[in-house]
């Protein structure tokens, strides 16, 4: 079995105002960088719409609504000062989610041992009731209460290396003891959340790091505190907030990781699968703004999901 990518055109779609840094362009350099020929044997899988039933597990009907009434015939209309609304944005965000629905799915069925949901808009910002920081629905959250409420799991745990905290994530967790969110990140950056001691029910694991910090800092706080965290919460499903804007090039915050790093903990976070969950992983793209460095930390993460695939 091969690692399979998930992904749909209607991603292209969400289309933010001129200059902002979460731009179609960002897909299209990861979609390239998995276009060679290294990559060519993946299998890529369209990616259904979320279902509202889906997304009500880790949203309200009413951010479901006000989302739908926000959505504009034409032009942009603005959810936050950062976050934006094309005609094309709701399906998009519906094929981000419904991406890690399915791959939930694949993975867990045994149709294949792990996934990348190459998508946008990203999801790791979006709390239960509000959509902010360029994300409109909490992909990684809606694919695992997924596999919580349709596959039965009672340990599911999401590992987020973004730059930014999660606090999406972290609010539709912090009162779930099945779930466990982990994050490194910059500290102090947006969304300003995200300290070591915010810990929800004990399902919280923040590790921030100070600004410049480098791979050296990042390896040392998931030997630390993400990796034996994992260990002892023993998830039946790892899902990898996938964000690479932790990288020196990147141009939104100041960690200095290069793709080695996203390698190596890409290979410990496979070793925690293969450990407690048969190794299934389900990945899903969240920030990375530099193009040339998002589109080669993809591939390198990408493709250490290959080579560890069963």
């Amino acid at each position: 079995m091969s690692t399979v990518v998930i992904s749909h055109s209607d991603c292209f779609e969400h289309v933010n105002p001129p200059g902002h840094p979460e731009c179609v362009d960002r897909l299209r350099a990861v979609e390239a960088a998995l276009g060679i020929e290294a990559f060519s044997l993946l299998p890529r899988i369209e990616a259904p719409q979320a279902t509202v039933a889906q997304l009500l597990r880790a949203h309200p009907q009413a951010h479901i609504d006000r989302l739908r009434a926000l959505s504009p015939a034409s032009g942009w209309a603005a959810v936050d000062a950062d976050t934006s609304l094309s005609p094309g944005s709701l399906d998009a965000a519906l094929r981000a989610a419904g991406a890690n629905v399915l791959a939930v799915d694949m993975v867990m069925g045994g149709e294949a041992p792990n996934a990348f949901c190459a998508v946008r808009p990203p999801g790791h910002h979006a709390e239960a009731m509000r959509a902010m920081g360029f994300c409109l629905f909490g992909n990684a959250a809606v694919g695992a209460l997924h596999a919580v409420e349709a596959h039965g799991l009672t340990r599911v745990a999401v590992v987020d290396f973004d730059v930014h905290h999660g606090n999406g994530t972290q609010d539709i967790f912090q009162n779930d003891g099945r779930l466990l969110y982990a994050s490194t990140h910059e500290w102090p950056l947006y969304p300003g959340t995200g300290a070591a001691e915010e810990t929800g029910v004990g399902n919280i694991v923040n590790a921030p790091l100070p600004a410049m910090s480098g791979g050296r800092e990042f390896r040392a706080a998931f030997d630390t505190l993400i990796l034996p965290a994992l260990d002892r919460f023993r998830p039946e499903l790892l899902i990898v907030s996938a964000g690479f804007d932790a990288h020196a090039r990147d141009p939104l915050a100041t960690l200095q990781l290069g793709e080695a790093d996203f390698v190596w903990a890409t290979n410990a976070l496979c070793d925690v699968a293969d450990r407690h969950c048969g190794g299934r992983i389900v990945s899903t793209l969240e920030g990375g703004y530099d193009l040339e460095a998002l589109a080669r930390s993809a591939a390198a993460h990408v493709r250490v999901l290959m080579e560890r695939a069963r």
